[in-house]
């Protein structure tokens, strides 16, 4: 097999882009990106999500999640692992069969493929700042994600998490 022309240059750009490893220069933009910028959406459920879509990182992302007072998120699963870091208010999750409590300064870790669902306490919204290595596995083609509603562990399978 003959390689094109096209194909021996972009072969010879990706190895000088690998002999060049060593430099500091930092090409991305928005290495400081304010919460300000979020860009807000309402879920399924009646937590809502903040995208900060202009941090550069390739292999996490971050977004913030606002779950109002006396209210949760939904019941799903995901591939990806994440750690929801508590800023404000206080609540439980159900993961899996563990139902665990948390509150401001708490990170919260859902491992992957794990049913659970966040609740937030009457009297103050909740505000969290979640981390997941969802980018990473989308870039090998293997995210996933289900949803089972405002369904909760106990009623989707008759299992009582407390």
């Amino acid at each position: 097999m003959t390689l094109s022309r096209d194909e021996l240059d972009e072969f010879a750009k990706s190895m000088a882009r690998a002999g060049g490893r060593d430099s500091q220069h930092v090409g991305e933009k928005h290495l400081v990106v304010s919460s300000a910028e979020a860009h807000w959406i309402q879920t399924a459920s009646p937590s809502q999500i903040g995208l900060l879509l202009r941090i550069p990182a390739r292999s996490i992302e971050i977004f913030l999640q606002k779950i109002p007072a006396g209210e949760a998120s939904d019941l799903h699963r995901h591939v990806h692992e994440s750690i929801h870091f508590v800023q404000h208010g206080s609540g439980w999750s159900e993961i899996g069969d563990q139902r665990v409590r948390w509150s401001a300064g708490s990170f919260v870790y859902t491992p992957p493929w794990i049913w659970h669902r966040h609740y937030a306490d009457d009297g103050r919204d909740v505000e969290m700042i979640v981390i997941e290595n969802s980018r990473l596995l989308a870039a090998v083609d293997a995210s996933q994600r289900e949803s089972m509603g405002n369904a909760s562990f106990a009623d989707a399978f008759g299992a009582n998490t407390e």
